[in-house]
């Protein structure tokens, strides 16, 4: 029971460390790649692009890849499928963001040549520096629509396993659908994926800070240890 409490607290953690570390990550690589005559000032903000990519590429993929990971014995005796599914997804979609994040980071080289070209080609640097910014930005969706996918089925393991009040499971099922549909809609130019992923967002910060506080429930940590 110990050891099951420390698990579900260490989610918890490295939920809000996913969340966090991605969120800060983006907000510091988007204020350098995105600001007016960003290649002119590459040099001068270099080293907080690469700690924005060391957030979403490195420390984001510890804590996320590492939540299917602490899941694992706890859901799989209630649907194995289901628990490798969530695992893949988890795996799959953070490796499409490191991909994503790589691109942000190839600005940093980017930036070095477009400062030692010609000012007639100083316009093809920006257009690839677009590129890879909107390289980032299809990665960064694909990957969320995959990881709401992995979502969904971690919800229903939720709801099956009672592991947490069932509020919890039927919140994070509605707004892992709600998140996954703001996903795909940016991918065919509808700006509302921030607005849709609020729901979901709210569950995974509520989730996390109940079982910091509170850990699974009891009842069922006594069936699945009878049923391992």
């Amino acid at each position: 029971m110990k050891a099951q409490k420390t698990i579900a607290r260490t989610f918890g953690i490295f939920f809000l460390l996913a969340f966090l570390s991605y969120g800060i990550g983006s907000g510091l690589t988007a204020s350098v790649t995105d600001a007016a005559n960003s290649f002119s000032n590459i040099d001068t903000n270099k080293a907080q692009l690469i700690i924005g990519v060391l957030l979403m590429a490195l420390v984001h993929t510890i804590v996320n890849i590492g939540l299917p990971v602490l899941m694992m014995p706890i859901l799989k005796p209630f649907n194995t499928i289901l628990s490798y599914g969530y695992l893949s997804a988890g795996i799959t979609a953070t490796a499409i963001i490191i991909v994503g994040s790589i691109f942000l980071l190839l600005h940093v080289p980017l930036g070095a040549m477009y400062q030692n070209s010609a000012a007639t080609d100083l316009q093809h640097f920006e257009t690839i520096g677009a590129l890879l910014t909107k390289g980032n930005f299809y990665a960064y969706q694909i990957g969320m629509a995959i990881w709401g996918i992995g979502g969904l089925m971690f919800c229903y393991l939720l709801s099956i396993s009672k592991l947490v009040p069932r509020v919890f499971s039927i919140w994070g099922l509605l707004g892992y659908l709600v998140f996954i549909a703001g996903t795909i809609s940016e991918l065919f130019g509808y700006n509302i994926g921030v607005h849709l992923a609020i729901p979901g967002g709210l569950f995974e910060i509520s989730l996390s800070i109940w079982l910091i506080v509170k850990g699974f429930k009891k009842p069922e940590l006594k069936l699945t240890l009878q049923n391992p």
